[in-house]
Formats: structure tokens, C-alpha cells, sequence
């Protein structure tokens, strides 16, 4: 009889930033359909997301891939459920209430490869800083690009597991990296992302190395921080021939910086600063190819006779992307044209 190892991955309640918790279930002629997946359980308790006294969480598969880096396994995307099965507060894929595929996300998934020995990202020397940034971004060779084999590993992982990676690069900090996941569909977005996430911690690991998600994780340097950017459009924006459409969907999001910081990961007040690509937290603006502004018009998208997409700068790399794009959603509907 064959066995199959099933991995569910969910989000724990930490606060104010989740981490990933995921455990094996062997199954019996499995032949790899989501609807084969039957809801699990888990101690809450451990996860911040349960008193002692009654600790049982549930885990709903959601979304199912292959797992490229055992046999016969797969990994499982999970929301967490109350015992009565209702969502539980932690779960941000449930904050998202409308998912009919007309609003498509491309979310880029910036991050450092950390030492955990040092307690530095990788390329930085013990107790200094490497040359000044400007010469990593994109780079090649070892004096500039530091982690490749570790990054070229991540990628095929995810391209064998199914994920819609759009492509990877270096960034502009020794040790940071990129890479951009694309999908039609907020929740397919955020399952894409979270497998990805999933997958590189792992990759991490293999090679001890941690991966940091913190979005300022040196601190009050003149160093990139990271961020998760929120590329975005609907039938509105791939269709609307006037510049008067993203004039009127921009505007939207003015009113409502409070609502979408809130969402967009912790501590970003030392990211959002009005330096180094990023506008300030609690100013809004919006320009073409405008990499300084909250929102970013690509000069693709005016090349095209306005026909294409936004970027919101803001969100942060350790943000939720299920709870970006339900935000991102809920202003562009408030838009009146």
C-alpha cells in the first residue's frame, strides 16, 4: 500500500507578525487532490492561538502542491478554524471576501539571507559593513552576490512545486534577494507566496541560514530595508484606455492610509521614512514610474495606452499578503467613476 507524507502549513498567532508552523500526516493511497484532505487538528495552545484549557485548532486544506524536496509528499496550504470551524482570528485568507479572480496580484518578495552565527545577512564581515549598496543589485560575481546557489535552489523548488514564480534577482543590500510570484485571484496569491515563504525557510535551513523577513533588519543604517510591493489590477485598470481610471483609483486610497498601514507588516515606520525608494508612512502619493511614491503607475502600464496595473510600495516583507490583497480590494471598490 502506498504512503504519502502530507505537510500542512499554516500561520500561527504570534503578534504582531505570524510565522509559519507546518506537520507531517502520512495517508494511504493518495493520489494528490485537495478534496482527498481531510481537516486536521493542532495544539493552539503552542501557537498563541488557544488557552491550555481548551486547545484544539483546526487545520482546513486549502490549496495543495507537490513537495520537490521529498518523495511521495506534498504540501498543504491551511487555513486555521475554531473548533466550531469558524475562522479564527489569525486567519487572514479569510479576511478576503471577494476572490472571483478578477483582481490578479503580483506580490515581490524581498529578504536577507541571515547568519545566525553572526547575527549579520550573509556577505556582511564580523563586526563591519561590506562596501555601501549600489553594487548588488542585479549583480554577479562573488565580491558583489553573495548566497546564489542558495537562491538558484529556492527557485527550482518552487517551479517544480507549481508555484507561479515570475522571476528572482538580487537586490540592493549585500545578502538581500527578490523573487515575484504572480497569480489571478487574491487567496491563490497569498497561498503562491506563503508555499514560496515556506519553501526558502526550508532552503535555509538545509544550509544554516535563516531568512529574515524584518523589513528594517539593520536598523537605522543607510541600508534598503525590505518590502513586499503589491502589484495589482482589475478588469478597470487592464481595460481602461484613460489616464482618468487610475487618476480616480489612486485617489482612492488617499483617505484610507491608516487602514492599509495597519495591514501592510509591523515596524514599518523604520521602512516608510521618504528615503531609499520609499514615500513616509503617513504621507500618500502616487506618480508614474515614481519609485518614491505610495503608489507606483509602471510607465508599461502608460506605454500600453493606459492598460495594465498598479504597484503598491508600501506593504513590507514580512506583511501578510492575504490581508494586503483583501485590502487592496476593498479600496479599489470604493472607487467611483
Amino acid at each position: 500500500m502506498a504512503k504519502s507524507k502530507l505537510e500542512y502549513i499554516w500561520l500561527d498567532g504570534y503578534k504582531p507578525t505570524q510565522s509559519l508552523r507546518s506537520k507531517t500526516k502520512i495517508e494511504d493511497d493518495f493520489s494528490g487532490q485537495l478534496e482527498e484532505c481531510s481537516m486536521w487538528a493542532f495544539d493552539g495552545s503552542s501557537t498563541e492561538q488557544a488557552p491550555g484549557g481548551s486547545s484544539d485548532c483546526l487545520l482546513k486544506p486549502v490549496a495543495i502542491f507537490p513537495d520537490p524536496a521529498r518523495k511521495n509528499a506534498y504540501l498543504v496550504m491551511s487555513e486555521v478554524l475554531n473548533a466550531d470551524k469558524t475562522p479564527h482570528e489569525s486567519n487572514g485568507r479569510a479576511t478576503i471576501q471577494d476572490d472571483d479572480n478578477d483582481f490578479w496580484f503580483g506580490f515581490e518578495q524581498e529578504y536577507f539571507l541571515w547568519d545566525p552565527k553572526t547575527n549579520r545577512p550573509i556577505g556582511f564581515p564580523a563586526g563591519g559593513y561590506p562596501a555601501p549598496q549600489g553594487q548588488y543589485y542585479c549583480s554577479v560575481g562573488a565580491a558583489n552576490a553573495f548566497g546564489r546557489d542558495i537562491i538558484e535552489e529556492h527557485l527550482d523548488l518552487c517551479l517544480e512545486a507549481g508555484i507561479n514564480v515570475e522571476g528572482i534577482n538580487a537586490e540592493v543590500a549585500a545578502g538581500q534577494w527578490e523573487f515575484q510570484v504572480f497569480a489571478k485571484g487574491a487567496k491563490a496569491a497569498g497561498d503562491e507566496v506563503w508555499i514560496a515563504r515556506y519553501l526558502l525557510e526550508r532552503v535555509g535551513e538545509k544550509h544554516g541560514l535563516a531568512i529574515n523577513w524584518h523589513c528594517k533588519p539593520l536598523g537605522a543604517t543607510d541600508w534598503n530595508g525590505s518590502g513586499m510591493h503589491a502589484n495589482f489590477s482589475n478588469t478597470a485598470l487592464r481595460t481602461a484606455g484613460n489616464k482618468d481610471t487610475y487618476d480616480t483609483i489612486c485617489q482612492a486610497f488617499a483617505p484610507v492610509i491608516s487602514e492599509h498601514i495597519a495591514v501592510y507588516g509591523a515596524d514599518n515606520h523604520l521602512r516608510l521614512t521618504g528615503k531609499h525608494e520609499t514615500q513616509s508612512i503617513d504621507k500618500f502619493s502616487y506618480g508614474i514610474s515614481d519609485r518614491g511614491a505610495s503608489i507606483r503607475i509602471p510607465v508599461a502600464t502608460v506605454d500600453r495606452g493606459w492598460k495594465g496595473w498598479l504597484e503598491d510600495r508600501r506593504p513590507n516583507s514580512a506583511a501578510d499578503p492575504y490581508k494586503v490583497a483583501a485590502r487592496i480590494i476593498k479600496t479599489v471598490k470604493t472607487a467611483v467613476f
